[in-house]
């Protein structure tokens, strides 16, 4: 059972997801993935510098992550022409990556899940939702960005409710770290009694 791990920038996915992990559940996390497909060296990487040219390297080669954020957050047409580059790599990849992890189930990290339309390469969906105000103090206090550009990059992702609509299950986080621990206990438990029942589609939980 392959569940999608999905949210707004900030949101708490990777938290959770590092809960998943402590859990003994295989997650794979496109974000990862993403930063293998253009190393240096990489086919992917060399795509991007065709298309984009050699100001996005950093000094050392490899890709100024922080400078093509900043590019592809400010014009739609940027951030198409680079998802047209990655995505079927991270796909392809991931694809290779699910079928060697085994476990009771996986969590993938996918947080453009549903803007990719990637819902139908998974059996559920998990939203990690928490409110804008939230997302952008932890995305000023997280990243250090600037107010503009985190409001571009927020902006840039689906609509929140649009997410809702897509989910399985929910864990809203609008409050600490250590609130997270016991809605994740209880979704291990849920998703380990679905995954050997093989009743994959059941009702969902929202948690708190």
């Amino acid at each position: 059972m392959r569940i999608g791990l999905t949210g707004g920038i900030a949101s708490g996915k990777s938290t959770v997801a590092d809960l998943f992990a402590k859990r003994g559940i295989p997650v794979l996390d496109t974000d990862l993935i993403a930063r293998e497909v253009v190393r240096p060296g990489s086919d992917g990487l060399q795509q991007v510098v065709a298309e984009f040219g050699s100001t996005v390297l950093a000094d050392d080669g490899t890709l100024d992550r922080r400078g093509m954020r900043e590019r592809i957050f400010s014009s739609d047409d940027a951030r198409a022409r680079l998802e047209a580059i990655l995505h079927p790599r991270i796909r392809a990849r991931l694809v290779e990556m699910s079928a060697d992890a085994g476990g009771p189930y996986q969590v993938h990290v996918i947080p453009l899940l549903v803007e990719s339309g990637l819902q139908r390469a998974v059996d559920r969906v998990l939203v990690v939702d928490c409110s804008a105000a939230v997302q952008a103090a932890r995305l000023l206090a997280r990243d250090a960005e600037d107010e503009e550009t985190a409001r571009k990059m927020i902006a840039a992702q689906s609509e929140r409710q649009r997410r809702l609509d897509a989910a399985d299950d929910v864990i809203v986080n609008d409050g600490a770290k250590a609130d997270l621990k016991a809605l994740v206990d209880r979704l291990d438990r849920f998703y380990r009694e679905l995954a050997a029942s093989g009743e994959f589609r059941r009702k969902g939980l929202r948690l708190p």
